[in-house]
């Protein structure tokens, strides 16, 4: 369906697919863009779980939808439909490849469906009958063969990162800082991390490792810890909702991940001017240089990369000045709210049916 006469004040109704039991990139990536694009005067409407309701700003109307359920589910499928018939958006924009596979399926309750995928699949096929689909990276992107298919990197709120210098430590002092955040979960290597931290000679220039995060690896990570004799040098902190003070403080980041879409860690630390060094993931080896990226997942590998970034992190901050400048003008908010919002009105006034 087109129209050639949008309204400029769109009604977009958001479809967060994802069962309530944790919150992570894609989660945060569309509180973020629903509170964006109310902010630019738009309505919008976030379908997802009840636990998720106080996560999303004032500014937007929370819809509880059975996500725990199947998406076949008939009880979801009628609670989705009839969501959608009493707000009749002008654009239902589903995240995540479970969103997309309710979306397709709405018999055009909306004007325009449109798709964010958050990470590499072995199939998208779900988002092939949307009408417009967003790719987080460009190898996302490149992975994609939907005809309609638009690159939207992940935005962070700058305003967040205006954090005055002199707050209260949240790190060791008197050691270089290594910080590392995400879910305790395996996608995120956190244990390969730890192993490979148990290989760094850190008698010269003492190191610590801070993990931010809870999960369903956070006993089995602090077992590791003990085991390696690193309850001195490695510490599980626990999930922290604002890790502007953690950057701002930190001489380096790490990303240990076995996948990824483009995580929020890489564009929150090189906002605060903190270098990052990764495993080969999407979204890192796009835009950092390739000193900085590990050989492959294992601990060998990024043991070595710890050791040569430590040993001259002057050197690894002048190589990633590119990727922060890129940062502060591409992976901002704005950005990604002001591109989004210029797809929907393209799609409503050109698109015909994916």
């Amino acid at each position: 369906m087109t129209d050639t006469n949008p309204p400029a004040r769109l009604t977009i109704a958001f479809l967060l697919a994802t069962p309530g039991t944790a919150w992570g990139g894609m989660e945060q990536h569309t509180s973020d863009l629903a509170t964006a694009l109310s902010g630019l005067g738009h309505h919008v409407h976030v379908l997802g779980h009840s636990h998720y309701r106080e996560r999303f700003s004032a500014g937007t109307t929370f819809h509880a939808l059975p996500v725990q359920l199947g998406r076949r589910h008939p009880w979801l499928k009628l609670a989705f439909h009839r969501c959608l018939k009493r707000l009749s958006p002008d654009v239902l924009h589903a995240q995540g490849n479970k969103a997309a596979q309710m979306a397709s399926a709405t018999r055009r309750l909306a004007k325009v469906t449109t798709g964010t995928v958050h990470g590499i699949k072995s199939s998208h096929r779900a988002f092939d009958r949307l009408d417009r689909v967003i790719a987080v990276s460009p190898q996302i992107f490149e992975a994609l063969t939907h005809p309609r298919k638009q690159l939207i990197y992940n935005g962070v709120d700058t305003n967040r990162q205006g954090m005055p210098e002199n707050v209260d430590p949240v790190l060791p002092q008197r050691t270089v800082n290594v910080i590392a955040a995400g879910r305790l979960e395996p996608v995120k290597g956190f244990d390969t991390l730890v192993r490979a931290w148990s290989r760094l000679d850190t008698s010269a220039v003492p190191c610590h490792l801070t993990i931010f995060g809870d999960g369903s690896q956070r006993r089995s990570l602090e077992r590791l810890i003990r085991q390696s004799g690193l309850e001195e040098r490695v510490t599980l902190a626990g999930f922290r909702q604002d890790l502007t003070p953690a950057y701002k403080q930190a001489q380096l980041t790490v990303i240990s991940s076995q996948r990824e879409g483009f995580p929020y860690v890489l564009m929150e630390s090189l906002l605060a001017g903190c270098p990052v060094v990764s495993t080969p993931v999407s979204g890192p080896r796009d835009i950092l240089p390739a000193a900085a990226i590990s050989k492959g997942h294992n601990e060998e590998d990024l043991a070595r990369l710890l050791t040569r970034s430590l040993s001259d992190l002057a050197d690894l901050n002048r190589a990633e000045q590119s990727a922060m400048a890129f940062a502060a003008s591409n992976l901002t908010l704005q950005a990604m709210a002001a591109q989004t919002e210029a797809l929907y009105y393209d799609a409503l006034v050109s698109s015909p049916p994916a």
